[in-house]
């Protein structure tokens, strides 16, 4: 078995203040639920990715009342129930990927984020595999891992609110209607989406399909649903946490999304990859530095223009970083000449602009 260093979380120095004083109520608040109420660890596993020699394990350990942390989930619940968890830091929990073992710990949030290299003589075989996590108390679960071949040369990154799915994060209220309390199965597609994804699915079966939003790690289950309940292709989901962070009150969106663009693009090199946004945040500023920065792996951005009222209320209550700096909706230019740029109202707009990136909606 190898062990994991712990995350250097768990022993900063100068953290922020609103860091500080959360860490320090969720370590009272758990120690009394596990005393008086009786909430156990329990682990949320989330889909994996990677290449056969080296996969990124993602999850998460939670405290919970019995009934949540034990029996299968129900088919439909609203998004707050998904809430009712405290984060579980410190906690060590065992990875197992094929025939590697590793041990590694949560972080002050309760996250795993590892990455296990498997055996050079033993690779994993491309397609979609298994990893099992397992905390110390013996909570277990099972994470799907998409093991991505050295042979694959097209890949999807598409946001989701305001994308994939009809929204309204980040105004501060809608927003938690929305996570809090709208079943997963009242959420909507955006129209041609399922449809243009599909397509390209069809024409690069073997195509990852990474959905990159600056959401919250608690709506993943709804998200999951929805996706699978409107037939897009299965994928990871890359998201984040609310809250503070060691350097600030709230995490930034932009910089989520830029930092794991960027970790996608080193660990994928020879992906060339389709991204897809909405222009009601920061998407077409992140995706252009991304083809600028990395103009071989970019091979079309697409991005989805927001009504005028769906723009306002994307906007309102917007982290400043994480607000479009450019108020018109559609690009004043591309962000490099060789890297198309399409806009569109829907799915349907977008697949008739992109019709024309060679191979890419037809084999």
């Amino acid at each position: 078995m190898i062990e994991q260093e712990a995350p250097t979380e768990g022993r900063r120095t100068g953290a922020h203040i609103a860091a500080v004083i959360e860490d320090r109520i969720i370590a009272v608040v758990g120690r009394l639920l596990h005393r008086t109420a009786g909430w156990v660890p329990r682990i949320d596993a989330y889909t994996c990715f990677g290449t056969p020699r080296r996969v990124r394990v993602l999850g998460r350990v939670l405290l919970g009342p019995r009934r949540i942390g034990s029996g299968p989930p129900r088919p439909v619940q609203r998004g707050f129930r998904s809430f009712l968890t405290l984060p579980e830091p410190g906690h060590r929990v065992v990875v197992t990927v094929g025939d590697t073992v590793v041990e590694t710990v949560s972080d002050r949030a309760g996250y795993i984020d590892v990455e296990v290299d498997v055996p050079p003589e033993a690779p994993l075989h491309p397609g979609w595999q298994g990893a099992t996590l397992r905390t110390a108390t013996g909570a277990e679960a099972r994470a799907g891992l998409l093991v991505i071949g050295d042979d694959v040369r097209l890949g999807v990154v598409s946001d989701i609110d305001d994308t994939a799915m009809i929204t309204a994060v980040p105004q501060l209220l809608v927003a938690a209607w929305n996570m809090l309390w709208v079943r997963a199965a009242a959420r909507r597609a955006v129209r041609g989406m399922p449809a243009l994804y599909g397509r390209i699915a069809a024409a690069h079966p073997d195509a990852p399909f990474v959905y990159l939003s600056s959401g919250a790690w608690n709506t993943a289950r709804t998200l999951r649903r929805f996706l699978a309940r409107h037939g897009f292709p299965p994928g990871p989901l890359l998201l984040t946490d609310f809250g503070p962070t060691d350097t600030g009150w709230f995490r930034s969106g932009r910089v989520h999304k830029t930092t794991s663009l960027r970790r996608l693009m080193a660990t994928f090199p020879r992906i060339r990859w389709v991204l897809i946004g909405d222009d009601g945040q920061a998407d077409p500023e992140i995706y252009a530095a991304a083809a600028k920065t990395h103009p071989e792996q970019v091979v079309a951005i697409g991005i989805r223009t927001l009504t005028r009222t769906e723009r306002v209320i994307a906007t309102a209550g917007a982290a400043k970083d994480d607000a479009p700096t450019n108020r018109p909706t559609r690009p004043t230019s591309p962000p490099r000449p060789d890297v198309p740029t399409v806009v569109g109202r829907d799915g349907d707009d977008l697949a008739a602009g992109l019709e024309s990136v060679p191979h890419l909606l037809a084999p």
